[in-house]
């Protein structure tokens, strides 16, 4: 009878470790479910803002571009005239700035994982060009395609295009500007680094003393848009 008590007790004992151990690991899945649903609610909101103001900064740009554009062109020797081509991005410039290099992810994907947030697209590689343009970035160059105003970064199959050229990963970005300010704009806490980062997607960023930016391979021609004469804009 004894021994018959003591199997019984012994075999609550097991059942009690089983479901322990359970409960453990349903509660480890629960807690890493619910942190990559908040990373990924984060990113979509965070994007969405970012490409807001984006969209403002391009207006500002254009702005810019054509008020030089009516009050530089009448003197070629006019600062402003040069100030203008770099804006329009149609002359090559160089100074000091980082590179940095974006890969897709090496880590091994979860079997319940969208494979798509270990793949970098066009919301990513934008996000970084925002975050350097907002550090001050005075010259931009995505995989060596100038990115100006108008250049446009969007998906295209497996590839990124950029002014209308496909580029596909390792992703190339070349930046002018503080190299200090300009790192530490992608490696603030919680920012497009960190993120990057948790999906093991690969990024290495270096200074560089005398980077070369190129000029816009194929500046645009405007076809409907025309510029208003001076005479003109005053009635």
């Amino acid at each position: 009878m004894k021994e018959l008590v003591a199997m019984d007790l012994k075999g609550k004992l097991v059942i009690a470790f089983v479901f322990m151990v359970l409960g453990f690991m349903l509660s480890v899945q629960y807690k890493t479910t619910e942190q990559q649903r908040s990373i990924r609610m984060d990113r979509v909101e965070d994007l969405s803002e970012r490409l807001k103001l984006a969209e403002t900064e391009n207006q500002r740009l254009l702005a810019e571009i054509d008020n030089l554009r009516q009050h530089g062109a009448d003197n070629p020797d006019d600062p402003g005239q040069e100030r203008l081509e770099l804006l329009a991005g149609t002359t090559e410039v160089e100074g000091q700035g980082i590179e940095v290099v974006l890969d897709d992810s090496n880590i091994p994907k979860k079997a319940n994982d969208n494979p798509n947030l270990y793949i970098i697209h066009d919301e990513d590689l934008l996000r970084v060009l925002n975050e350097l343009r907002a550090a001050g970035a005075e010259a931009i160059s995505l995989n060596d395609q100038r990115i100006v105003a108008m250049s446009e970064v969007r998906c295209a199959g497996p590839t990124v295009s950029v002014n209308n050229v496909r580029s596909a990963p390792p992703y190339v970005i070349k930046a002018i500007g503080a190299p200090k300010t300009l790192t530490s704009a992608l490696r603030l806490r919680g920012g497009v680094v960190e993120t990057f980062e948790f999906w093991g997607i690969q990024v290495k960023i270096k200074t560089v003393e005398n980077l070369r930016v190129p000029a816009l391979k194929a500046p645009r021609n405007f076809e409907y848009a025309k510029a208003v004469g001076e005479k003109e804009g005053q009635k």
